[in-house]
């Protein structure tokens, strides 16, 4: 019983592999074309072969055959010829123009010579349009139509005119040629169903394994694929964009994508797809754009973020006779680049540290050798003129003048060196303050009046107000009066002869807020940005009027935000300066054994910056 089926399953991959070897190496592999050559050449060759094989049975029934049977049977090489044609050319389209000419050629030679537009050959001029018509080529069907008509037409004239020749049909009734005539063409137009039945198969099947394949690649890509108006408008986009944006496609589409960009972004992504529209060539642009993500805690999602992608866009490629004039779509595949936009941010924000590290240390070379070489000078000159004394017949009040320039000297050159060791412990986490309750107004008081007599000399008038009922805070009393004086001198140091500095504090909920406020010479916005910079010093370098290292607000900076508050600077050129400090009543410790606080290492310092506030 299997035997049958396996034969003609043989037979079949026969047929098959000698149809393959006749095919042009174009269509070999492109199933399509392979499928359109196959359904031309077979039945043309099979249906030859079967003539060929009849024209002898034919002979014995009907015996010696006229000129023009020999005409008609010797013409059925001609679709052999034609399926030679096409396996060595490949020109489909042309092979069915040259088919229907030679069809409809044999047709009108038996026509004519058996009755006209009444012969059984006639009507087989329907089948040149259907043949044609499996070209899937309009110019192929109308040339084949053109041929038809045009037989028809010389038939029904000939026949009119009585120009046909004599009808050399014999004794073969009318009626048997014309069901011949029938069947004939009807076993044809249904080769050509068949043929036009198994195209559309192919052509289903092929598309749908098409459309499977691009699904495939759109569902598992992680990079986003969408097409777009040159307006931006949404009219495809893959699976992926849910997991990138999450959120449904189907809010995606029309300027649903457009309205998720970040709208400093907009600008650029709608030049891009208008670029990549109008100029037809590839682009591509990096944008933000919002992100739904859902939280891992009990499911509830988190607030909106902005993630980086980049998107590149092409033209999309369409047939001429369906694009229209002006308009074009584009095509974009997106991709996240938020990992790489950060690494770039933190390169550049790296650069911009190391150059200002390197300024930093050019003035800080420029401030210590001006620093340290003034008081050394007048250490060493002063003290070999003590050793010189017998020379230069100095008195003892001279000498005791000279010691107490040493003395002063030798004190410069010690704070110099407390305050850069002061800024070493703050940045690397080693400065310890003692954390005891204390009262403010005191401290704040003697420190002020430390520095009465400088403020007098240099004819400033020091103004110092804090009322007698303010709260007691916790804090490093030591800590708190370096930051009075240090403001404080910094404030009588900028400020001219006949100005004032004042010096306030009062309660605001639950901190202590003290003001600086001086006449002085005042900060450039410039300047103001990096006020409380280690060794940063406003004004040019090389051209400072007033001693000092830029330590100063520097250490204030720090012991403040050491004690959980906040330091604000205020300040116009040529009017004052105000220095605003406020510190929490009971600050909360970072690290704490019994009443001993560490500051935290300089990674902490650097992300309390924020915290000064700074403005013009």
């Amino acid at each position: 019983m299997n035997k049958p089926q396996r034969e003609s399953v043989t037979v079949s991959n026969i047929i098959d592999d000698s149809l393959n070897e006749l095919l042009h190496p174009s269509a070999r592999y492109d199933a399509l074309a392979s499928a359109r050559h196959r359904v031309f050449m077979a039945p043309r060759l099979l249906g030859s072969l079967l003539a060929f094989a009849a024209f002898p049975v034919y002979l014995a029934m009907r015996g010696a055959p006229s000129a023009t049977e020999v005409a008609a049977f010797a013409w059925l090489i001609a679709p052999i010829l034609l399926s030679y044609y096409l396996s060595r050319t490949g020109r489909y389209e042309s092979a069915h123009l040259l088919s229907s000419l030679a069809l409809v050629g044999l047709v009108m030679v038996i026509a004519i010579n058996t009755g006209g537009i009444e012969s059984f050959a006639a009507m087989w001029l329907i089948a040149v349009p259907l043949e044609a018509a499996l070209s899937a080529s309009r110019r192929a069907v109308a040339f084949a139509s053109l041929l038809a008509l045009g037989g028809i037409l010389v038939l029904i004239g000939m026949t009119s005119f009585a120009l046909l020749p004599a009808s050399e049909v014999g004794a073969i009734s009318h009626s048997v040629l014309m069901a011949f005539g029938i069947g004939s063409a009807t076993v044809y137009a249904a080769g050509l169903a068949f043929g036009a039945e198994s195209l559309s198969r192919v052509s289903v099947s092929l598309l749908s394994v098409e459309e499977d394949r691009y699904r495939l690649l759109a569902r598992n890509m992680s990079d986003v694929i969408s097409r777009h108006r040159r307006d931006g408008a949404v009219e495809f986009i893959s699976p992926a964009a849910e997991a990138l944006l999450g959120t449904p496609v189907s809010s995606l589409f029309g300027h649903g994508l457009f309205d998720r960009v970040h709208i400093a972004d907009r600008p650029a992504y709608l030049k891009a797809l208008s670029d990549a529209a109008r100029g037809g060539e590839s682009c591509s642009v990096e944008f933000r754009i919002k992100c739904d993500v859902a939280s891992s805690v009990d499911g509830v999602r988190e607030a909106p973020r902005f993630i980086w992608v980049e998107m590149r866009c092409r033209p999309l490629d369409q047939a001429p006779d369906h694009a229209k004039a002006g308009e074009s779509g584009v095509v974009a595949v997106m991709r996240e680049v938020t990992d790489r936009k950060q690494q770039e941010q933190a390169l550049e924000q790296a650069r911009v540290d190391a150059e200002r590290a390197d300024a930093s240390k050019s003035r800080f070379l420029a401030t210590m050798s001006h620093e340290l070489r003034t008081p050394l000078n007048a250490i060493i000159g002063f003290s070999e003129m003590i050793a010189q004394e017998d020379v230069l017949n100095i008195d003892a009040a001279r000498r005791k003048e000279y010691a107490q320039l040493i003395n002063d000297s030798g004190q410069h050159l010690l704070s110099v060196v407390n305050g850069i060791l002061d800024i070493s412990k703050m940045e690397s986490g080693n400065f310890e303050i003692a954390l005891e309750p204390f009262a403010p107004r005191p401290a704040l008081i003697n420190s002020c009046n430390l520095l009465a007599l400088k403020a007098r000399e240099n004819g400033i008038e020091l103004v110092t107000k804090a009322p007698e009922d303010l709260p007691q805070i916790t804090g490093d009393e030591r800590a708190f009066k370096q930051i009075v004086l240090n403001l404080v001198s910094n404030a009588i140091k900028f400020t001219e002869r006949g100005g004032s500095v004042t010096v306030t504090a009062e309660m605001e909920r639950s901190n202590l807020v003290m003001r600086v406020s001086d006449t002085g010479v005042g900060i450039s916005a410039d300047d103001l940005k990096r006020i409380g910079d280690p060794f940063f010093q406003a004004g040019k370098t090389y051209q400072r009027r007033h001693e000092g290292t830029g330590l100063g607000l520097s250490i204030v900076k720090s012991l403040v935000v050491l004690h959980g508050g906040e330091m604000s600077v205020q300040s116009k050129i040529d009017v004052g300066t105000t220095i605003t400090i406020m510190l929490p009543l009971c600050p909360a410790p970072q690290a704490r054994t019994d009443n001993v606080t560490t500051l935290t290492p300089a990674p902490r310092l650097l992300a309390t910056r924020d915290q000064v506030k700074k403005s013009a």
